[in-house]
Formats: structure tokens, C-alpha cells, sequence
């Protein structure tokens, strides 16, 4: 049974690891190349799909390494509870910073930008590459977790 729910976390950490890695590595740089008016179109266009499949994801991932850290032994079960705190810093980050940032985006029209609009990219990067940093922590040590079962 450990077996099974060790690669299940597995599946989950590594799709949130590489969902992240792959929007840092392509999909930021092209938003922070766009002029205002384009990134707040696709900005909206991207943003469609991703609640609620990653949020899901991302706290049964964290389901499961909690279930994992209460029928392994040590020292997986401490690299378990490690992984289940990373990812749940993943969850943290992009509810408190990234998903605010994305509700006000939705709300400004591309086609009338207001003179004062603030650009969030920069901010909005920096959120993500942490929980990114998180993401790929968090796979690293169920990975290391898994190998101990």
C-alpha cells in the first residue's frame, strides 16, 4: 500500500514540478516580453484551465504525504512531512500572492487600459518562481522519501 501512495505522490509532485518549471522556463518570459494590452489578453486566455486541476493536484499531493508520513518509518516519514510542507507552501504562495494577482488582471479590459495600470509581472514572476523552487523541492525529497519505502 505504501507503494502505491508513494508513487501516487510522486505523479502529483512531479506534475506540479513540472507545470511550474515549465511556465517559468517558457510561458513568463513570453508574458514579460508582451506589450500591456497583449499580456492582459493572454494573460486571461492562459489562466483558464488552471483552477481548479492544480489546486487539486497540489493539496492531494499534500493529502498524501500526510497519509504517507503516518504509515512509514523514519526517516521517510520525516521527508515526507518535509515534502508535505513544501508543497503546501506552493499552495500558500499561489492563493496569497500568484491568484490575487490573477483576479486582477481578469478585471482590467485589454482593450482600455487605465493610465494608471501597474504592471504586476514582475511581482507575479518573483511568487512564482518560488512556489516553482518549492515545487521542485517538494519532488526532490518524496523523491528520496520513495526510495526509502
Amino acid at each position: 500500500m505504501t507503494g502505491m501512495l508513494g508513487t501516487t505522490v510522486l505523479i502529483g509532485s512531479g506534475l506540479i514540478a513540472g507545470v511550474l518549471f515549465a511556465v517559468a522556463l517558457s510561458t513568463v518570459p513570453a508574458l514579460m516580453a508582451m506589450p500591456p494590452d497583449r499580456y492582459i489578453y493572454t494573460h486571461k486566455l492562459l489562466g483558464r484551465n488552471w483552477d481548479p486541476t492544480m489546486p487539486i493536484i497540489v493539496l492531494s499531493s499534500v493529502l498524501l504525504d500526510v497519509v504517507l508520513v503516518f504509515a512509514v518509518s523514519e526517516p521517510a516519514r520525516w521527508l515526507f512531512l518535509g515534502a508535505a510542507v513544501l508543497l503546501l507552501g506552493v499552495s500558500v504562495v499561489s492563493h496569497l500572492c500568484n491568484v490575487p494577482i490573477n483576479k486582477q488582471m481578469r478585471e482590467v479590459r485589454e482593450d482600455s487600459m487605465p493610465a494608471d495600470w501597474r504592471d504586476p509581472r514582475p511581482l507575479w514572476r518573483s511568487w512564482h518562481l518560488l512556489r516553482t523552487a518549492l515545487a521542485i523541492s517538494a519532488l526532490g525529497v518524496n523523491s528520496v522519501a520513495v526510495s526509502l519505502l
